[in-house]
């Protein structure tokens, strides 16, 4: 399934104890469309308040509806703010998480002294002026296979390796809007946020790009600084080797 949703009133993607997450939503819908207790599985874990164009999420159930009514039925039952775009089945044999090869997120910025109440819920207000050029200068420091362990949060358990492989990164600006965007085999724990926040200090001349590389290179969690908010953050593609018509059972 191809999943859209906008991340503000849930406590992140994954299943939490008495809070709401866009999976518990899925799965609530899932239960009265097909009557299956079914759990999903997401190729992109987001956060607390984090977006996604295009969540690719995978479950098993025995129904038979034809994808247009599933499509259909989910989006009935599913809240305003989480819709399936599409669905199709595939082979026993995919893994939504484990056949991925890279994700990309989009990181908005509102660059402009007064704030937006339009565009509160998906873009950062920074009123002071960036300097987009400096920040596309350190953005090419991050392009690479580099161990980013300076620029997670925390540490989890489950988290053997630092080291990650970053395709793309660049910063775009339209008007007042500023999007920085990543593409990676995977991301640490708040690892686009801290580069967010790092990249503002750069573009407001509160870090040089050198202090920027250095900050990559130390390898010490937590240092690259204030964490961007999680409003700003969108998933919005999950790339596998083959096209989804070639997946299709």
């Amino acid at each position: 399934m191809i999943m859209e949703y906008d991340g503000t009133n849930y406590y992140g993607l994954q299943l939490q104890a008495s809070q709401p997450t866009v999976q518990g939503e899925i799965e609530s819908a899932l239960l009265k469309l097909t009557g299956e207790k079914l759990r999903v599985l997401a190729a992109s874990r987001t956060d607390t308040g984090v977006h996604a164009r295009e969540q690719v999420v995978s479950c098993r159930t025995v129904s038979s509806l034809p994808e247009h009514a599933f499509i259909g039925g989910l989006n009935h039952y599913l809240p305003e703010d989480i819709a399936v775009r599409d669905a199709f089945r595939v082979s026993d044999a995919c893994n939504v998480r484990r056949d991925a090869v890279s994700r990309e997120y989009h990181y908005l910025i509102l660059n402009r002294t007064a704030r937006s109440p339009i565009q509160h819920r998906f873009a950062h207000h920074v009123p002071g002026t960036l300097d987009t050029a400096a920040m596309n200068e350190a953005c090419q420091h991050l392009v690479g296979e580099h161990d980013f362990a300076s620029f997670a949060t925390a540490l989890e358990s489950r988290i053997k390796s630092t080291v990650r492989r970053v395709y793309q990164a660049d910063v775009i600006k339209d008007g007042d809007l500023i999007t920085f965007r990543i593409t990676a085999s995977s991301f640490l724990p708040h690892q686009v946020r801290n580069t967010v926040g790092a990249l503002i200090r750069v573009g407001l001349g509160k870090m040089t790009v050198d202090e920027f590389r250095s900050i990559l290179e130390a390898r010490t969690p937590g240092l690259a600084g204030p964490t961007a908010p999680a409003h700003g953050l969108c998933l919005m593609r999950v790339n596998y080797p083959h096209s989804w018509e070639e997946l299709r059972n």
